[in-house]
């Protein structure tokens, strides 16, 4: 099978000439077919290529296209794709042998339009003429697909897997996560089609952590700016810790493509607030069309609310929008309101090219990112402003990164059973309303149906999440639930746990990351675990504490909170006071916290807390594990699904309050009651009858 990915060119007649014989003959051929990609960096600058063919069984087929009707000599051209397509592939060490490069090239011009031209191989103008070529073409090195594919991705240096020099024992984890990290250096189809192919329009990238949406859309911008260096491009994002990954990845990729570095002052990497001193896309709309711009504590005390609020205020002040970019990128999208989004589509240039990319279960929202038609409206007669539509010869507006490159099956779907609390003794906790997710994000069903009040078995298959995560060690090792009697006791075996995983297991500082699951309490908390490893020899940073923009430090170990360590990942994750995530208000919440922290973990998590709530945990764990990791339960019926989402749903800090009180004082009252200091009888008549009313529903 031909995989065609629709990179942008401007030869639109000889492109879809080339893709009808490939779907025509779609079953007879193995390969991916590139159409506008890849740009190759030379001493001239960036060399783009018409399309290139990258097939096990003909190795590199490169299409020099031409619309015009007259028959001209090419030779020169062909000479030069040729040359420089060698040179790129002769850079990397695993294509060659000694001086010999082991892939085989050829180049032919295809002219459709010609009519008269003379006959040679390395001409084709019909279908016929390139069967026939084909079928003369034979690639005898076909062990060197994989590393070829590597290379035209130019993906090889983007994953900069680290030396680990400290790794002398092969069945060590510091072993096993060098291999794991060589192992996952292809793009599959899905985030190579999403990398080159861009839309004239608004375009949605959809996968669940660990899919590779913060790299693609890295990716993506590089192969944008050397395509088009004249655009303006943003990349916007909340989590701060992402700029540097951004900057890093970009800059490595466009040197790639070009090899120069890329030109700042085309691309912006911008956090979506902002400030006058770290600008932001909120604060640069403010300032460029003349609005009043709220800072975080501002915004809290004047408008009582946060991002959203000032979001919403600037586009009630906005008639006509200024444009500012060619294409703005946004990752983690779920984070932003719709107002967010709208502002973005207002900034930019016709055609309105807009990316983003969130991940359908990372919040496990029953509040799911509304459809696009939604979220921007209508027109003037009445008509979406923005659809989706995946059309044929046109690229995806709507891509789906279904395979999990970091989290092993049996970790996702521990993730997944404790965020949705599909073990719960209490029942679910929230479920995201269309029931088509699941498939989209690779999960199949295995036994039932998806339907209401009907009991369905979800799982997921090698497709999805890949052997290679999980096989390199056992469940009871990949993950680990510890329950301890107070929280000393838990900071003593996580202190001995990371000393260990440095010690014996061949794991540097930066391997390993401490998610604290109370956002407010988490610096306190980590202070004596980061005081008794620094006693210890173990050096150690709180993720953004002296630099925003940084998560990761050399030989230290990563503490963090859930929100800096959202986007990043980690070879050992250790998820502390988990029993903050079992029960209380705001549940959805912070079953959210629970499943985000575990999925950070690209080798082992280890949860861990301690008193009831950390108990009952554990147990939803030892469910999921003996039904071998599927999810297993009763469908909800809407009307379930609305009272969960009422019981469990995120509240205001005044809500939360008032409710806490209210909780107090009914307690006292009880209290009182059962003391005999008061009676049923000393309340009012009304408050009586509207309690009895309360409870017997």
């Amino acid at each position: 099978m031909i995989n065609i990915i629709r990179g942008s060119s401007d030869k639109h007649v000889a492109c879809q000439s080339l893709v009808d014989f490939f779907e025509k003959f779609n079953s007879e051929y193995t390969g991916i077919l590139y159409l506008g990609y890849p740009i190759i960096g030379s001493v001239e600058g960036p060399f783009n290529i018409d399309a290139m063919l990258v097939s096990p069984d003909f190795g590199v087929i490169i299409f020099d296209l031409v619309e015009g009707i007259s028959y001209e000599d090419r030779s020169d051209i062909r000479d030069d794709l040729y040359m420089k397509t060698q040179s790129k592939l002769a850079d990397y060490k695993t294509l060659t042998v000694r001086r010999e490069l082991k892939v085989m090239i050829n180049v032919v011009t295809y002219a459709s339009g010609w009519r008269n031209s003379p006959e040679t191989e390395e001409v084709i103008t019909q279908h016929d003429e390139l069967k026939s070529y084909l079928s003369t073409i034979k690639w005898n090195e076909s062990g060197y697909y994989s590393s070829l594919l590597q290379a035209i991705q130019a993906v090889t240096n983007i994953k900069n897997t680290p030396k680990r020099d400290n790794v002398k024992r092969e069945n060590s984890k510091g072993a096993i996560l060098k291999s794991l990290e060589d192992s996952i250096a292809n793009l599959d189809n899905q985030q190579s089609a999403a990398v080159i192919e861009t839309s004239d329009s608004v375009q949605r990238i959809r996968g669940l952590a660990g899919s590779g949406k913060t790299i693609v859309l890295a990716l993506k911008v590089a192969y944008l700016h050397s395509k088009n260096p004249d655009w303006d491009i943003a990349v916007t994002f909340q989590t701060r810790a992402l700029k540097k990954q951004f900057e890093d990845l970009i800059s490595r990729f466009t040197f790639e493509h070009k090899r120069d570095k890329p030109d700042w002052t085309k691309i912006k990497i911008l956090q979506a607030w902002g400030s006058p001193s770290n600008n932001g896309i909120y604060y640069e709309v403010c300032k460029t069309h003349g609005i009043e711009y709220f800072d975080f504590n501002n915004a809290k005390h004047y408008l009582g609310g946060g991002f959203d609020t000032v979001c919403k205020r600037a586009l009630s002040q906005i008639s006509t929008f200024v444009p500012l970019y060619d294409v703005i990128l946004i990752d983690e999208a779920q984070d932003f309101s719709s107002d967010f989004l709208k502002m973005c589509y207002g900034i930019l240039r016709h055609p309105k090219r807009l990316i983003f990319a969130y991940d359908e279960l990372q919040t496990l929202s029953r509040n799911s990112m509304p459809p696009v038609e939604e979220i921007f409206g209508l027109n003037e007669q009445g008509q979406p402003l923005v659809e989706l539509r995946n059309e044929r010869n046109k690229p995806k507006q709507d891509i789906i990164l279904k395979v999990c490159y970091r989290n092993s099956r049996p970790l996702l779907a521990t993730a997944h059973a404790l965020g949705f609390g599909v073990y719960r003794e209490e029942g679910l906790v929230q479920l995201f309303g269309d029931k088509s997710l699941w498939m989209d994000v690779g999960y199949v069903v295995e036994e039932g149906a998806l339907n209401d009040g009907q009991m369905v078995k979800l799982g997921r298959n090698s497709e999805s999440s890949p052997d290679f995560l999980e096989n390199h060690s056992g469940i009871d090792d990949l993950i680990q639930f510890k329950s301890f009697n107070n929280e000393l006791s838990q900071e003593d075996w996580l202190v001995s746990e990371i000393i260990k995983n440095i010690q014996e297991d061949e794991l540097r500082p930066q391997d390993i990351m401490v998610i604290h699951t109370d956002p407010v309490s988490t610096q306190n908390a980590m202070g004596n675990i980061r005081k008794k490893l620094f006693e210890n020899g173990v050096n150690s940073h709180l993720a953004g504490a002296a630099n925003p923009d940084m998560f990761v430090e050399e030989d230290s170990v990563t503490f963090t909170g859930i929100y800096r360590a959202k986007g990043n990942e980690a070879g050992m994750v250790y998820v502390i006071n988990a029993q903050n995530c079992h029960s209380g208000l705001e549940l959805s919440k912070k079953r959210n916290i629970l499943f985000t922290a575990i999925t950070r973990s690209k080798g082992w998590v280890r949860i861990s807390g301690f008193g009831d709530g950390m108990e009952a945990l554990s147990k939803e764990y030892e469910k999921a594990k003996v039904n071998n990791f599927l999810l297993e339960f009763k469908y909800p019926t809407e009307e379930q699904r609305k009272k969960m989402n009422i019981i469990h749903r995120d509240i205001t800090k005044d809500t939360r309050k008032f409710i806490e009180s209210s909780i107090e004082n009914l307690t006292e009252v009880i209290k009182a009651i059962k003391r005999k200091e008061m009676y049923l009888e000393d309340l009012p008549d009304e408050l009586r009858e509207a309690l009895r009313g309360i409870f017997d529903e």
